[in-house]
């Protein structure tokens, strides 16, 4: 059964291609049982006072030219993040040419008008319970079509996936379901995680695919800064990593570890506890996975862990299409 559909709101007319240049169900995310001792280990420190002022935008770190890029956050409640002030700032200067947005928490009339930049295509997904979950993407490129869930309505009451057609591709961004405390929702994460494998694979037998979001997963050890405290932790169980290593072997890649691979310390997401984002205590759950075939177009895959406004940041993937 094909997702349904729903209208769109546009924050003005698209724009083209830039040039080429270089939780109810959820509980929150991944804490470890052994509160006292998980997550306590410093990591290279993320140095205090220093933002989001000394990124380089326009630059891609692997010096490869580019002419598309798509910006993915988990804002933690769009209205809350908004009121950090450097969370304007920072969509405005990242330029990205789609924004997509989790956890908003906040259903589509409600959400701020700030938020519905000028020249750009919006659309909103919200779930059936308030203030949780809810997904957003902002694209300067009108879509051919949009679409809200996988068509299963088991999945599709919670407003957890957008997905937005264009020429080249299908960008899917997708909050995905937490397993939470005590793994009470490990099981119906299962089943989440085959389905939504079952919908990509659907849509990849059409065009490439590019999903991103928090997919709520640490896949490998050097995903996070603790994995021996929290192997029966929300996020770094062995069933969720083994979910995540079954898509990738259904032809989709990794973008950052395909760039990065053995880079260390690289985190999306911080609990907003123990000073674990200064001390850079964290865990890389925001990813952009993507078709085998579109690897060639990649030109770098980054993760913007000085920007603030959330206890994840933006992670961005800089394509030549």
């Amino acid at each position: 059964m094909p997702p349904k559909k729903n209208k769109e709101s546009e924050g003005g007319k698209g724009k083209g291609k830039r040039p080429a240049k270089k939780n109810t169900a959820d509980d929150g995310e991944p804490k470890s049982k052994k509160a006292k001792n998980a997550d306590v280990e410093s990591e290279e420190s993320i140095e205090d006072g220093q933002d989001d002022g000394d990124i380089d935008y326009a630059c891609a770190s692997t010096s490869k030219k580019w002419n598309f890029k798509i910006s993915s956050w988990n804002v933690n409640g769009i209205r809350a993040c908004l009121k950090h002030g450097s969370t304007l700032a920072y969509m405005k200067n990242e330029d990205a040419d789609v924004f997509c947005i989790q956890e908003t928490k906040c259903p589509e009339k409600d959400i701020p008008k700030e938020i519905k930049l000028p020249g750009y295509h919006t659309y909103w997904a919200e779930g059936q319970t308030k203030g949780y979950s809810g997904v957003g993407l902002c694209s300067k490129v009108k879509p051919i079509n949009v679409s809200y869930g996988i068509g299963i309505s088991e999945h599709d009451n919670e407003g957890r996936v957008i997905t937005a057609e264009f020429e080249d591709f299908y960008l899917v961004t997708a909050y995905i379901p937490n397993s939470g405390r005590g793994l009470k929702r490990l099981e119906y994460r299962q089943g989440w995680d085959k389905d939504f494998r079952e919908y990509l694979k659907e849509l990849d037998n059409k065009k490439p695919v590019i999903l991103c979001g928090d997919l709520n997963v640490a896949h490998k050890e050097i995903d996070l800064a603790n994995p021996k405290t929290n192997t029966k932790t929300a996020g770094f169980t062995k069933e969720e990593r083994q979910d995540f290593t079954e898509l990738l072997e259904e032809g989709f890649v990794d973008s950052f570890r395909h760039f990065y691979p053995n880079k260390t310390k690289q985190y999306s997401f911080w609990s907003y506890m123990r000073n674990a984002r200064a001390k850079n205590v964290g865990w890389r759950l925001d990813y952009f996975v993507v078709s085998e075939r579109l690897v060639p177009k990649l030109s770098d895959s980054l993760i913007r862990m000085r920007v603030k406004g959330s206890d994840h940041c933006p992670v961005v993937l800089l394509l030549a299409i």
